[in-house]
């Protein structure tokens, strides 16, 4: 999965990418990472967010979300 062209991807069609790493969570044992989608291409009340162990599983829970509201990017 590559990571980046997906984020192009997604910068390119208008869509905020943004990932967070949260030490404080690792450290804790508990989901550290984090993925939100926003912008303009979404509606006011439309965020895709999820907090997952991996940047991997923060896709795989967010990125059929973006597909059913009709943005595209690689495989």
């Amino acid at each position: 999965m590559d990571v980046v062209a997906i984020t192009d991807a997604l910068a390119e069609q208008g869509v905020t990418v943004l990932f967070k790493a949260d030490a404080e969570r690792m450290a804790e044992r508990r989901k550290p990472w984090t993925f939100v989608a926003s912008g303009a291409p979404l509606r006011e009340d439309v965020l895709v967010r999820t907090d997952a162990a991996s940047v991997e599983q923060c896709l795989a829970a967010c990125l059929p979300q973006l597909r059913e509201l009709g943005f595209s990017f690689p495989e």
